[in-house]
């Protein structure tokens, strides 16, 4: 048995809830946030045996798209009463960061 964890942008999270749902994946959903760009993002922990884990590959993938978005900078004060702000910038985001790790043990209590 394999835990699949996947960490996905919130605009990807319905999508996402839906097409693991048709698909019969159970899972938990735990909203986050993201560390660089302070978004918000859900971590999905989804219990499969070993043989299913390249279909939940596969709706991670048919449903969690990259895409670019600009970035408003966080900087902390660097003297007091100075805020140093860069100009915005355009990363990419979205697609999921996805663990697999063995499971040793699983009860449905």
């Amino acid at each position: 048995m394999k835990l699949v964890i996947a960490i996905v942008q919130d605009e990807d999270t319905a999508a996402l809830t839906d097409a693991l749902v048709a698909a019969g994946h159970r899972f938990t959903k735990v909203s986050t946030t993201g560390s660089f760009l302070r978004t918000g993002n859900s971590s999905f922990l989804i219990g499969v045996e070993d043989p299913a884990v390249a279909a939940v590959m596969g709706v991670l993938r048919r449903t969690c798209r990259r895409r670019t978005q600009i970035a408003v900078p966080y900087s902390p004060a660097l003297e007091p009463g100075l805020l140093y702000m860069p100009e915005n910038f355009e990363v990419e985001v979205g697609g999921a960061v996805v663990f697999v790790a063995n499971v040793q043990r699983f009860e449905r209590l």
